[in-house]
């Protein structure tokens, strides 16, 4: 999967596994930190853990510990203490203070319900348009003059959004020269699907994504922003997930970008689905890994069951 990319940067290739402990681990989660625990050991590498908790009404510390059990039942090891989002509140709340004083926010007290309306009302472009990040925001609160005089704190009693429009001059100017061989705004991808290399031009990003959120009022950051700089912060060369986060890759090569941030190569593997076709999530309790773990399964029953090699 790695191959020579991680041999000749001279860089220690180092993959994550970053669950969120609100339920229990099925088969789709097994797969994805198997692909990752291989690929960094079959390259002499690093195996991270990190606990994706923002969320404190539905994050809990028993399922933390599950999941513990679990991968450690199928024989994956970390090379660090696990990182946990919840006590990384500051390195977010900085990353915020450094885009609200660029003028790369907005405040937005829009609900849900807002901006189903906004959208539902007639289109002259036709139906709305759904990104990676849900519909595309219409622009409700969007400042008319981003650069306008406002307060110097950034606000905490709403949203905060990406200006996507300050946001592409922003990474324009510091993309000095775009060329065939760094075209700007792209990532490698080495999956199955997207083999090579993925470039985004700015009109996607407009019209396609929008002014996404990067703070909840209720968690103080979003998965965007955290899942971009604690990559960083964990010195993550190699992202392994699933492919229902490819698009959503564009918006963290962005983020990257503005926040002066190195972009890993990327492996969105396939995902594991029921009899239906639908994809594994943690409401499939039937799945779930304590379920074949009561019922006599080996970790290697389980590497078969999701495609992978035994690993004896």
């Amino acid at each position: 999967m790695a191959g020579d990319a991680g041999r000749r940067s001279g860089v220690t290739l180092t993959t994550r596994f970053a669950p969120s402990p609100t339920g229990p681990l099925h088969l789709g989660h097994a797969y994805s930190a198997l692909l990752a625990h291989d690929m960094a050991r079959a390259e002499d590498g690093r195996f991270l853990l990190r606990i994706e908790d923002i969320d404190p009404a539905r994050c809990r510390p028993e399922w933390e510990a599950r999941i513990i059990d679990d991968l450690t039942w199928l024989g994956i090891r970390w090379d660090a203490e696990p990182m946990r989002q919840s006590e990384r509140h500051a390195a977010y709340g900085s990353a915020l203070d450094d885009l609200w004083c660029r003028h790369l926010l907005f405040g937005c007290s829009c609900t849900r319900r807002d901006i189903a309306d906004a959208l539902s009302a007639p289109q002259e472009d036709g139906a709305p348009i759904i990104g990676p990040d849900g519909p595309v925001y219409p622009g409700t609160c969007a400042p008319d003059d981003p650069a306008a005089p406002r307060p110097s704190v950034r606000p905490t009693h709403c949203h905060l959004r990406l200006d996507m429009t300050a946001a592409l001059i922003a990474c324009q100017e510091q993309i000095a020269t775009p060329s065939a061989d760094d075209p700007g705004l792209a990532f490698t991808e080495t999956g199955p699907h997207h083999h090579g290399r993925v470039v985004t031009p700015p009109t996607f990003y407009r019209d396609h994504i929008g002014d996404i959120v990067l703070a909840r009022k209720d968690f103080g950051t979003s998965y965007h922003l955290s899942v971009v700089l604690d990559d960083a912060a964990q010195g993550i060369t190699h992202v392994v997930r699933g492919e229902d986060l490819f698009e959503a890759t564009r918006i963290h090569v962005l983020l990257q970008h503005l926040l002066g941030l190195a972009t890993p190569v990327y492996y969105h593997h396939g995902l594991i689905r029921d009899d239906s076709g639908r994809r594994l999530a943690k409401r499939d309790d039937a799945r779930a890994l304590a379920k074949y773990r009561s019922e006599g399964a080996t970790p290697d029953d389980i590497r078969r069951m999701v495609g992978l090699r035994p690993s004896s």
